[in-house]
């Protein structure tokens, strides 16, 4: 019941190659660019741990990787072939994406990401949070529920939640390392600006996502056959969604360049 059922990818090295091609194609100051590097660290530690015997069920933690991915590579695509994201990036980049009427569409509760992306006074890590946001409180949730229908089982049969969490001591690897180099750039500015951001991007917390995640997929899973209960309580989530990933992104005080323009 996601909004897109298209996949332009079939395993998670498919989607670390796409990631790839979205990291070499944008500016390492455009706020995807920000989101996708995040990501693609995550997805890399994913697919490290799927060899290593990581997970119970491999192939489930796999196919829901894969499906996850593409709602993003969706967002991406969408926003690629909006008239106003026109570029010399965009080309390359499509693929399929959300049409509503003809028209794409980028989603809800991707929008501020997508809005702001070009926004030199917000902080990489901003982004790559924003980005975080989006794609875990609104996207997760639809990820579980179609890997569950698509393989038999349902959110509450082990081991599902059980692999959900250790994917969570991934995550916690990768929040951990964004947030150390956020410090390391920040002791660099000594404004009070400086403590205004710190307590915005100490609002989010990456785990906590995935906890109303998992708890919008156990309600959406009872209301799958409502169509209308659903579709309201999907919308709900995409607003929620939307209103975070905009105080996330709020203008503080520009970031410290760096040369390659990473920070």
């Amino acid at each position: 019941m996601t909004q897109s059922q298209t996949r332009t990818v079939g395993s998670v090295d498919e989607v670390i190659e796409r990631m790839q091609a979205i990291k070499a194609q944008l500016d390492p100051r455009d706020g995807v660019a920000c989101f996708n590097r995040m990501y693609l660290r995550v997805t890399e530690l994913v697919g490290q741990n799927l060899v290593a015997g990581f997970f119970e069920d491999q192939a489930f933690i796999e196919r829901m990787d894969v499906i996850f991915a593409g709602l993003y590579f969706d967002a991406v695509d969408a926003a690629a072939k909006r008239p106003a994201a026109a570029g010399n990036w965009a080309a390359p980049l499509l693929g399929a994406a959300q049409a509503v009427n003809g028209h794409s569409q980028t989603h809800e509760a991707w929008q501020p990401l997508f809005d702001a992306r070009n926004n030199r006074t917000i902080w990489p890590i901003q982004f790559a949070f924003a980005g975080m946001n989006a794609h875990i409180n609104h996207d997760l949730a639809l990820a579980v529920i179609d890997t569950c229908t698509e393989r038999g089982t349902t959110p509450d049969t082990a081991p599902v939640y059980a692999d959900y969490l250790r994917v969570n001591e991934l995550l916690a690897k990768v929040e951990a390392e964004i947030r150390a180099s956020f410090e390391a750039e920040l002791i660099k500015v000594t404004t009070k600006d400086a403590e205004t951001l710190k307590h915005i991007l100490g609002a989010f917390s990456i785990a906590r996502a995935r906890d109303s995640a998992w708890a919008t997929a156990q309600s959406l899973w009872h209301q799958r056959s409502l169509r209308p209960s659903y579709d309201a309580t999907l919308a709900t989530v995409a607003t929620a969604t939307a209103t975070i990933g905009r105080a996330l992104l709020v203008p503080v005080l520009p970031p410290v360049e760096q040369p390659d323009g990473h920070n």
